[in-house]
C-alpha cells in the first residue's frame, strides 16, 4: 500500500481536467478494446511486427516505416558497426575481466552482467562515429513546440553504462516487464506529467511520446533513486557482440508504445469488479473509476522512493503480456537494438542457445541543458576511474589493469559526447 498522500495525488490530477471522470471513462474502454486487436496482430506476427532496418539506409526510409517505427517505439538497425570490431570488443572484455578477477558483477557465483563502464571497449564504442550518427538519427525522430533554448538534437551525448555476456544455459528473472527513466513520477512531477495531457484528457490518441514538451525538465528520480537514469534518453540501446536469436536470452518488448503509455498512466484510475483471474476480467463493465484509494498498480515502495512502473498479469491485464511481450528479431555483431524510453521492456529469462549473449548497453542522449550537466559529472568520475552519477559507487575502476581513458575516446565527436568540447 502507497501512503494516502497518493490519494490525493489522484484527486489533484482528476480536478486539472474538465469532466476527467466521463472523458477517461470512455477513453479506457476504447484503449482496452484496441488492445484487444492489438494483441491478436502483435501475437500473430511475433518478433517481424519488430522493425528492421539497415544503419546506411537511415535517411532513405519510407514514411510508412517511419510510421512503423514511431508507433512500435523499438527498432533493430543493422551494421551500425563492422562486425569485426564488436567481435574485437567482446574479446578485449573477456580479458578484462579475467585481468582483473576484483570486478563486481552478479551472479556472484559466474559473473555475466558487469558493473563496469569504463573499459576500453565500453569508451571505444561509445565514441564510435557510426554509432554516434545513429542516436543523433534517433534523437530527431523526437520534436517539440515549446522552448528549444539550449536543446541541439543533431549533438550527441554519451551516457555510459554496464555490459553483459550472458552464457547459455541458467534462470535471468531479475529483468521482468518494467519501465525505466521514472516511477511514481510519471504522475506526481507536473513537468513529467505534462508529456501525458492528451491521455489525461481522454484524447488517448491524439498523444505523441515524441513531444519534447514537458521531458526536458522532467525529474526523473525524485526520491534519489540509484541505478535509475536521471538524464534524458530518448531511446534506451545495445550494441550487439554476438549472434543473438529469440529464446537466446534477448530483449523482449510490448510493441505498441501509445497504446501501452495510454493504458498505463490511466490504470490507477480505475478498479476491478470482478476476479483478476476471471474471463471476465477483460470487459471494460467490469472496470470502475476509482480515486480514493493511493494505489498506483505496478508501483511499489523500494529502500528509495518507488520502483517501477512493473506491469504484470495481475496489475495490468488487459496488456496480456504473456502473449505480448515479443522478443527482438536476431541480430549479428555490430548491429543495435533500440527502444523508446517509455516502452515496456523485459529480458528473456532463459537463454537456449549455445554460445554467449553479449551487449553493451548505449542509449541515444541529445543535448539538452539537463543532460550536459550530467555529462559534466559524469566526464569527472570518468577521470577518476569511479562509477558514474547514476550507478552505486561501489569500488572503481581506476585500479583496474586496461582501464580505458581519454586517449581511448575514438572521434571528434565521441569527445564532445563525453564533455570534452
Amino acid at each position: 500500500m502507497l501512503p494516502p498522500r497518493f490519494a490525493d495525488l489522484k484527486r489533484e490530477i482528476a480536478e486539472s481536467y474538465p469532466d476527467f471522470e466521463r472523458r477517461v471513462t470512455d477513453a479506457w474502454a476504447e484503449i482496452i478494446q484496441q488492445l484487444k486487436v492489438t494483441s491478436e496482430v502483435v501475437k500473430r506476427e511475433g518478433s517481424d511486427y519488430i522493425p528492421q532496418v539497415q544503419f546506411k539506409e537511415l535517411h532513405n526510409l519510407s514514411e510508412e516505416t517511419l510510421q512503423r517505427i514511431r508507433r512500435v517505439g523499438s527498432v533493430v538497425i543493422k551494421d551500425v558497426v563492422d562486425d569485426a570490431d564488436a567481435i574485437a570488443w567482446k574479446k578485449s572484455l573477456d580479458e578484462f575481466v579475467s585481468a582483473n578477477p576484483g570486478v563486481q558483477g552478479s551472479p556472484a557465483n559466474n559473473k555475466q552482467f558487469f558493473e563496469l563502464y569504463w573499459t576500453k571497449a565500453q569508451v571505444q564504442a561509445r565514441s564510435h562515429s557510426n554509432v554516434l550518427a545513429t542516436t543523433v538519427w534517433l534523437n530527431n525522430i523526437y520534436h517539440t513546440k515549446g522552448d528549444k533554448e539550449g536543446v541541439d538534437l543533431s549533438v550527441p551525448l554519451s551516457y555510459a553504462d554496464r555490459y553483459r555476456i550472458r552464457h547459455p544455459g541458467g534462470d535471468w528473472s531479475g529483468f521482468p516487464p518494467h519501465i525505466d527513466s521514472g516511477s511514481i513520477e510519471r504522475w506526481e512531477d507536473p513537468d513529467f506529467r505534462r508529456c501525458f495531457t492528451d491521455i489525461l484528457q481522454g484524447n488517448w490518441r491524439l498523444h505523441d511520446p515524441y513531444e519534447l514538451d514537458g521531458r526536458l525538465k522532467a525529474r526523473r528520480t525524485v526520491y534519489g533513486r540509484s541505478e535509475r537514469s536521471s538524464l534524458f534518453r530518448t531511446f534506451q540501446g545495445w550494441l550487439s557482440m554476438s549472434e543473438t536469436g529469440p529464446t537466446q536470452g534477448t530483449l523482449r518488448v510490448f510493441p505498441d508504445l501509445g497504446l501501452s503509455n495510454a493504458y498505463i498512466i490511466l490504470r490507477p484510475f480505475f478498479r476491478h469488479l470482478v476476479d483478476p483471474e476471471s474471463p471476465e476480467i477483460y470487459d471494460p463493465k467490469n472496470w470502475s473509476f476509482d480515486i480514493s484509494t493511493p494505489d498506483f498498480p505496478g508501483i511499489y515502495a523500494g529502500a528509495q522512493g518507488y520502483n517501477g512502473p512493473h506491469p504484470s498479469s495481475f496489475t495490468h491485464p488487459h496488456l496480456r503480456l504473456k502473449e505480448t511481450m515479443t522478443s527482438v528479431p536476431k541480430v549479428s555483431p555490430g548491429d543495435m537494438v533500440f527502444w523508446h524510453c517509455d516502452v515496456v521492456h523485459s529480458v528473456e529469462r532463459e537463454h537456449t542457445g549455445l554460445e554467449d549473449s553479449a551487449v553493451m548497453y548505449i542509449p541515444a542522449v541529445p543535448l539538452t541543458p539537463q543532460n550536459e550537466k550530467y555529462v559534466e559529472r559524469q566526464k569527472e568520475t570518468f577521470l577518476k576511474g569511479l562509477s558514474p552519477p547514476d550507478f552505486p559507487r561501489a569500488g572503481g575502476e581506476s585500479e583496474f589493469v586496461g582501464v580505458g581513458g581519454v586517449a581511448d575516446i575514438l572521434t571528434p565527436v565521441g569527445r564532445r559526447a563525453m564533455g570534452f568540447a
